[in-house]
């Protein structure tokens, strides 16, 4: 029963959208809106005050822009800024940007705008979830309305990759108060509604600065129920999944000359997050029993049915300094009982495993409590909706064990932070990631992020398990889509329709 309802929201919610952009339509200047599936809804769309992914899916490139931006392949391009300049001593920045750029509400764009969301990120009662990304910035100073100094307390190797995050995306004082439920950026599609629960709608800037769009407008679709996805993408009421929540029926999708199957990398090093605070996790000989439990593949043909690369750290296969530590952590259930019998706990103990929506995490944690129970240890499963997942877990710390996929960029520097809620603390590692956020010298910077890799799998700080492929489903005609995923987000800047 519940498919027909599905299929009747979809199609309301697409004749109501198109009628927003029937004018443009009839112009013939631009392709249809498309309809994008998502399987999370952001708890919010201002991506300068909340931690969760689905936020830059919506807004990353099409809503609001930064400084700089990662393209498809993940290098750094130019966004608002065109161009800059660094200093010999790696101390200050000079941006120029771009001129005649105006914010979706009309208001102008220009380097006070930089100055405002820079100080505002990295002030003391900064909400953003990524505030170590401006740590090292001492002065941001407006030399004229298309000119911005950036000073550096110390020099920072990763500066222009850092504002290419979402989490340092340029946002206007007259605007930035309502951006979570009414985002205003300058970016090449404005906002129209957000029905929560349902889905959020945007359309093509017909004002934008740069290089225009090539489809009228879009609307991002929340279906989490993977068989609900499945139906909504069959009855074609969906253009487009770029992360499919059911991986055992893209081979169906693939046999069918309506569709294509989109397989690329992602920035997401899924893991079995660990509170090395909470008794008895605060033993390395625990941790350690735990990831020799795990049996790496079986969770990704059990839960990915195959998508997925095995890693024995936090960090992405396919960047160059990776270090293949699966080894290490080998699935060993022998070892496992032995050093829970050495840490006090022959009989086993009981814990927590709270999981997220997404079915890597829910099929996942089956899995792994299976695992788990194998070498005496009972995991409590406590599914949690996503706001419910920010708040205990990753707010509150109140957690044992839980399964996510981290998607920022290269973010092994998280374990640096004592706050964070994995509750790892280690002033080695912290001075890894200390010298490598000053270094410059790629060969120097590889050693450091190698012995970073190493120091937390040494640590058994988590449970290492995969690698999560970006698997996606679109219409035969749509392109343009992203196949890697540099960032979670569905940047539209270069979708049409052939």
């Amino acid at each position: 029963m519940r498919q027909p309802v599905t299929r009747t929201l979809l199609a309301a919610g697409a004749l109501g959208f198109s009628a927003v952009f029937s004018g443009a339509m009839a112009a013939g200047h631009l392709g249809p809106a498309v309809t994008i599936g998502m399987q999370l809804e952001p708890p919010m769309l201002d991506p300068t005050g909340g931690a969760a992914a689905a936020i830059d899916e919506v807004v990353y490139a099409n809503i609001f822009e930064g400084l700089t931006r990662f393209a498809s392949d993940g290098s750094i391009k130019p966004a608002l800024a065109e161009s800059w300049t660094i200093s010999d001593d790696g101390l200050t920045y000079t941006f120029n940007l771009h001129t005649g750029v105006k914010y979706h509400d009309g208001t102008d764009f220009d380097a006070s705008d930089v100055k405002f969301s820079l100080d505002r990120a990295r002030a003391d009662d900064s909400t953003n979830a990524q505030k170590a990304l401006f740590a090292a910035i001492e002065n941001v100073e407006v030399v004229d309305p298309a000119t911005v100094k950036v000073m550096l307390s110390e020099a920072t190797g990763n500066f222009l990759f850092n504002m290419a995050w979402g989490d340092a995306v340029i946002v206007a004082p007259e605007s930035v108060e309502s951006n979570a439920t009414e985002p205003v950026g300058t970016g090449p599609f404005k906002f129209v509604r957000w029905v929560k629960g349902d889905r959020v709608e945007i359309e093509a800037n017909a004002d934008y600065w740069g290089e225009g769009v090539e489809i009228e407008g879009a609307t991002f679709k929340f279906i989490s129920d993977p068989t609900a996805a499945f139906a909504a993408m069959m009855s074609e009421d969906l253009d487009a999944y770029p992360v499919f929540p059911a991986p055992e029926n893209l081979d169906q999708f693939a046999a069918d000359p309506r569709f294509e199957v989109i397989v690329g990398s992602t920035e997401g090093e899924t893991i079995l997050s660990t509170n090395n605070k909470q008794p008895p996790f605060d033993d390395v000989r625990v941790r350690q029993a735990v990831a020799h439990a795990i049996d790496r593949q079986a969770i990704i043909d059990g839960a990915m049915f195959g998508y997925g690369t095995p890693i024995g750290t936090h960090f992405a296969p396919h960047n160059p300094a990776y270090v293949d530590l699966t080894g290490q952590s080998n699935h060993d259930p022998e070892k496992a009982r032995a050093l829970l019998a050495e840490a006090g706990y022959a009989d086993g103990f009981s814990a927590t495993l709270k999981l997220p929506p997404p079915s890597y995490a829910r099929r996942g944690g089956e899995i792994i409590a299976a695992q788990l129970r194998e070498i005496g240890i009972e995991l409590e499963i406590s599914n949690l909706e996503w706001a419910q997942w920010l708040e205990q877990v990753f707010r509150g710390k109140d957690y044992d064990l839980t399964i996510v996929s981290h998607t920022e960029p290269m973010d092994i520097g998280i374990y640096a932070r004592d706050e964070y809620y994995f509750q790892y603390v280690d002033d080695d590692f912290k001075a890894m990631i200390a010298e490598l956020n000053t270094t410059a010298d790629e060969a120097r910077r590889t050693e450091l992020m190698q012995a970073a890799q190493r120091k937390i799998a040494d640590d058994y700080v988590n449970g290492y398990l995969f690698q999560l492929a970006r698997t996606g489903v679109a219409k035969k005609g749509l392109k343009g889509l992203w196949e890697n995923a540099p960032t979670q987000a569905n940047d539209l800047t270069a979708v049409h329709w052939e």
